[in-house]
């Protein structure tokens, strides 16, 4: 229920010449997002490792997704779950949360936003006794299940079609999925490009710190994470939030791909990067989560289009799914 997903290789025009991204359906999880995989390896880690016992509490700050995962997954381990979440996130995503089982705290942008359900999380942790910090930010477990899961599923996915992929971008949370899965497409591609996508209105990668707002939820949250080495990775790539609510939109309306905000936005900067490398180029990124957590939000509503916008000039021709990895047949070496 958690990883294994279909690789998509979608087929569209633009500018007049046909071309070909790939996706990993990451929606199609058990939640409905990639962030189950790096729940479910942290707490197997931390498991292992004897850093959490059974009726221990859970508490994790979230933007929406990891929140739900952690829900889920703990919850069906046996675990109290307690979340921290800035009150802007979508109405669908709290509700998913509660839905769980797991116990909500709301944090407003006055009792500090994102850092404050950090730190709101680390001073829970002080006070009561027997609790769980993922940590997602700062866990490095987050990274590994990335590079043992994701990347590799790529990486077999194509090459099962004698593929090799010479780009991989996605937006950056956490930034496990673009170090983890790119770490390990470049061990077995050393020139592979990697790129971390942030929104053209928030831009935290390039300036460092948390500049205006956005609309893509699950990326860009107010600062860099620990995790995220950028010095390991390639140029940073901007997409416009409107540009990306169009290009879901119209994954859902031409393709029947119900995904989410982010999943638009990877879109968008796979192709950016196979402008730049050549329409042949394979480009690579996740389609993060579904489009059922946005039904409350701009997804859903009309959007202006603007002259600088790429969606409105890609025409989708068709999908295929490629199959499923046979992880006793991989061989990483």
């Amino acid at each position: 229920m958690i990883g294994n997903t279909p690789l998509l290789a979608i087929r569209f025009s633009f500018r007049g010449r046909e071309r070909v991204i790939y996706a990993k359906a990451e929606h199609l999880n058990m939640t409905g997002s990639i962030k189950d995989r790096m729940a479910f390896h942290i707490l197997k880690k931390a498991y292992e490792e004897g850093r959490i016992h059974p009726g221990d509490t859970i508490v994790e700050a979230t933007s929406g997704n990891t929140g739900i995962s952690f829900a889920a997954i703990g919850r069906a381990l046996g675990h109290p779950v307690v979340v921290f979440i800035p009150d802007w996130m979508s109405k669908e995503r709290v509700a998913l949360i509660r839905s769980f089982g797991a116990r909500i705290v709301s944090v407003t942008r006055e009792e500090g936003g994102f850092l404050g359900s950090i730190r709101l999380t680390e001073e829970f942790a002080r006070a009561e006794r027997a609790v769980f910090l993922p940590s997602q930010f700062d866990n490095l477990a987050n990274i590994e299940a990335h590079g043992l899961t994701t990347g590799a599923e790529i990486w077999w996915q194509l090459n099962s079609h004698s593929i090799k992929p010479d780009a991989f971008i996605a937006g950056v949370g956490t930034g496990g999925t673009i170090m983890g899965a790119g770490r390990f497409l470049r061990r077995h591609n050393p020139a592979i490009k990697l790129h971390p996508l942030e929104p053209a209105e928030s831009p935290t990668l390039s300036s460092g710190f948390k500049v205006g707002q956005h609309r893509i939820q699950g990326v860009s949250d107010e600062f860099i994470p620990s995790i995220l080495k950028l010095e390991e990775l390639d140029s940073v790539v901007s997409v416009s939030d409107g540009d990306a609510i169009l290009m879901a939109q119209k994954l859902a309306a031409d393709l029947g791909l119900g995904v989410g905000i982010s999943s638009g936005a990877n879109l968008i900067g796979a192709l950016i990067v196979q402008e730049e490398l050549g329409v042949s180029a394979v480009v690579t990124t996740v389609f993060p989560d579904d489009n059922k957590k946005y039904l409350s939000t701009a997804l859903l509503e009309q959007e202006p289009v603007r002259p600088e916008y790429i969606s409105p000039e890609i025409k989708f021709l068709s999908y295929q799914a490629l199959k499923r990895v046979c992880y006793t047949c991989f061989d990483e070496g």
